[in-house]
């Protein structure tokens, strides 16, 4: 019998890698905190894994020759949103430090419990395989 991994990991493994984009731009955001201007965001983290976002706008590019590959270029990120600031810096910047800093602990403990999950996983798919042979 062949094991399904989409079926043995469930929605795990995206939300692994979810997670992981989200914590890069969490830390974006704590690294532009003096950034004049700089606008924080987020990932919408529910919408992604229920796959909203996965008709995305995208654009044709041009080709000048008919031996070009084709190419699509996405003009938004809609899984990107703004982060409304409950108190907005004078110079523009919206990053608060205190709700990023907490944002990204709770990403990381929900990637370790996402990690954690997929390795218990891999734990009891190795151990059947053993079990089968």
């Amino acid at each position: 019998m062949a094991i399904n991994f989409n079926n043995a990991l469930g929605i795990h493994a995206e939300a692994l890698n979810v997670r992981s984009r989200r914590s890069e731009i969490l830390a974006n955001n704590l690294a532009n905190s003096d950034t004049p201007g700089f606008k924080a965001r987020d990932l919408d983290f529910q919408g992604i894994l229920r796959g909203e976002y996965e008709s995305r706008q995208r654009m044709e590019l041009n080709r000048t020759s008919a031996r070009h590959i084709p190419a699509e270029a996405i003009i938004e990120d809609s899984s990107l949103q703004y982060r409304i600031p409950h108190q907005p810096a004078i110079d523009g910047n919206t990053v608060e430090t205190n709700i990023e800093q907490a944002e990204f602990a709770r990403n990381a403990m929900d990637f370790q419990t996402s990690f954690t999950f997929l390795d218990s996983r891999f734990s009891g798919l190795s151990k059947a395989l053993r079990d089968q042979g």
